[in-house]
């Protein structure tokens, strides 16, 4: 095995992507030096990730239906949030946009980062 270093290159990337992947298909027993190189391996990818892939947070809209699906939500269940149920489907299909009340009551109620609901659709657009 080789020494860990920090990742440089794209080329080190795909080093690094190609040993995790084996270590994901025939993980390491915890507690070993195996284990350990894999948990440091993730590290330096992901440090590497954060600096040259720039994710974006998602769509606003796409947040609050990610959401919805994974607590099992109808749009039923989004009127404390958003109002009468003709506005939650006016939310829901871009018919009308978040005000700042949903926002706050859709990331205190749901838990969906405030970051993703203020972003606004010509925001999305532009980036």
């Amino acid at each position: 095995m080789k020494d860990l270093r920090p990742i440089r290159t794209e080329e080190e990337y795909e080093s690094a992507l190609a040993e995790a992947s084996d270590f994901v298909d025939h993980e390491p027993l915890p507690g070993t030096k195996k284990a350990d190189r894999f948990e440091m391996l993730i590290m330096l990818i992901e440090a590497y990730e954060a600096k040259h892939y720039d994710i974006a947070p998602p769509d606003p809209i796409e947040a609050i239906k990610f959401r919805m699906e994974q607590a099992g939500l109808t749009p039923k269940d989004l009127q404390p949030m958003i109002g009468g149920l003709n506005r939650v489907y006016e939310i829901l299909n871009r018919k009308r946009p978040l005000t700042l009340k949903m926002i706050w009551k859709l990331h205190s109620m749901l838990g969906i980062p405030a970051q993703s609901l203020i972003q606004q659709a010509d925001e999305l657009r532009a980036a």
